[in-house]
């Protein structure tokens, strides 16, 4: 059985809130099978708490952010990239801010926190959202899809018209699985350009932003001393976020995304029209897609020996 997973003991750690720039503290704590990824604001009296579920998204601008009853969550993304690439479905996330950490603006030191916690496996089968039927949204030339797929791929693809992108690869395909996204994702940075950084402080936003947390990149070239950390950095980026967005779908998923200049906007769009259309998807559990296979075998069996000659 492939089963549910949350953390075998509470990590704790600090960062800088890329829009406050202030300390925010975290904990990501273990939780019962079926509890899902929930936050709670810990600063708040009484404290308050909810799902991380598409629904609840109420801005896309520079990050995704939950709210509800006018309780915000901020720049969640990289926090449930890490937790979908590494399997965990339940856990209990603490925050003494409206916004976690930004780290160093990739999803490894979630990663790093999560190995440290542990990971232990209960005693209930992990449940995925199947893609049955291709879903579809677009905004002008912008577009991200769904589709069937025996197993979960990503294909994303940007387009800048910008020198630093111009001789770097534009598309990713990853074969989702926990090895291939700490090895391949996760540490891929998030990335914004000069101009609209400074532009963005001058607002009282990003004032966390830094050249420790993100890549920078000016008229001409990536400004970080030591470079990128992988020539592909940004698309791979941009796949560590649809990674993120999607496990706001409440359940890892079967299926395969494709994107093209999408980002958390189009990303929460698409979950929105999956789960409204309840003919696109079903749940499902390995072990059922398991005996499915079996019966498709033993069909496939049977129908040898009534062709084959006596």
């Amino acid at each position: 059985m492939n089963r549910q997973c949350t953390l075998k003991s509470a990590v704790r750690s600090s960062g800088i809130g890329l829009h406050s720039g202030k300390r925010v503290d975290i904990a990501l704590l273990p939780a019962p099978a079926n509890h899902g990824v929930v936050f709670r604001r810990v600063d708040l009296s009484p404290v308050v708490e909810f799902v991380a579920q598409a629904d609840l998204v109420r801005d896309t601008k520079l990050c995704t952010a939950l709210s509800q009853e006018g309780v915000r969550v901020a720049t969640i993304e990289h926090l449930m990239s890490a937790l979908a690439g590494l399997g965990i479905d339940n856990v209990v996330v603490e925050l003494n801010a409206p916004e976690v950490p930004i780290m160093d603006g990739s999803s490894a030191p979630f990663v790093y926190l999560i190995q440290k916690a542990g990971i232990k496996a209960q005693d209930v089968a992990k449940r995925f959202i199947k893609v049955t039927e291709p879903v579809e949204v677009r905004e002008g030339d912008k577009w991200a899809r769904l589709v069937p797929y025996n197993g979960y791929r990503l294909d994303f693809s940007i387009d800048f018209d910008h020198p630093v992108f111009r001789h770097r690869s534009k598309h990713l395909r990853l074969e989702f699985s926990s090895g291939d996204y700490v090895r391949h994702i996760a540490r891929a940075r998030t990335f914004g350009f000069l101009r609209d950084i400074e532009f963005l402080q001058s607002q009282g936003l990003a004032l966390g932003g830094s050249l420790d947390n993100a890549v920078v990149v000016d008229d001409f070239r990536v400004m970080n001393e030591n470079g990128l950390r992988y020539d592909d950095e940004f698309v791979r980026h941009k796949t560590l976020d649809a990674i993120g967005d999607l496990y706001l779908l409440g359940a890892p998923l079967l299926g395969w995304y494709q994107g093209y200049k999408s980002g958390h906007d189009l990303n929460n769009k698409l979950c929105l029209a999956l789960l409204a259309k309840h003919h696109c998807w079903q749940y499902t559990t390995l072990d059922v897609l398991k005996d499915e296979a079996w019966i498709i075998l033993a069909h496939l069996i049977c129908l040898c020996f009534l062709i084959l000659p006596n």
